[in-house]
C-alpha cells in the first residue's frame, strides 16, 4: 500500500509515517518512480507503534524493543526494560488518578453553598 493509504488505515500523518522511516521504526520498498510501498503488516507496526508512544516510550527505547517483539523474543535485557516502562507507566496512572481525586474532592467542594472561589471566565486583568 502507498504511504496515503497506510496515513488513512491508521489515523496517523504521512509525516509521522515518515518520521518513523527516518528513525528506523518502519520500513517501506519503493517504487521504480520513488513513490514508498508498504507491505500489509505495516498498518499493525504503524498501530503498535503509536501505543509505544502514547505509552511514553521514546522512539529510541521503541527501536530498542521492536526486534524482540517482531522476533516474539524477550531477552533478559529486552524483559528488563519492559518491566522499567510498565513500572514508569504504573507511577504516572497513580499520579494521574491521585490527581482526578483531588479534582473530586474540589469539584464536591464547589457543589456546596456559594465559595469565594475565583471566577473562571474572561480575565478583565491586564
Amino acid at each position: 500500500m502507498r504511504i496515503g493509504e497506510l496515513a488513512t488505515r491508521t489515523g496517523v500523518s504521512v509525516r509521522a509515517l515518515r518520521y518513523y522511516e527516518e528513525q528506523g521504526l518502519l520500513e517501506s520498498g519503493r517504487s521504480s518512480s520513488g513513490q514508498r510501498h508498504y507491505p500489509e503488516p505495516a498498518a499493525d507496526r504503524v498501530q503498535l507503534i503509536q501505543m509505544l508512544y502514547a505509552a511514553g516510550l521514546s522512539s529510541r527505547t521503541i527501536l530498542e524493543l521492536l526486534p524482540c517483539v517482531d522476533a516474539q523474543v524477550n531477552t533478559p535485557e529486552s524483559r528488563a526494560r519492559l518491566a522499567a516502562e510498565r513500572q514508569r507507566i504504573d507511577e504516572q496512572i497513580a499520579a494521574l488518578t491521585r490527581t482526578r481525586d483531588r479534582l473530586d474532592q474540589v469539584i464536591e467542594l464547589s457543589e456546596g453553598p456559594a465559595s469565594n472561589c475565583a471566577h473562571f471566565g474572561p480575565s478583565t486583568r491586564v
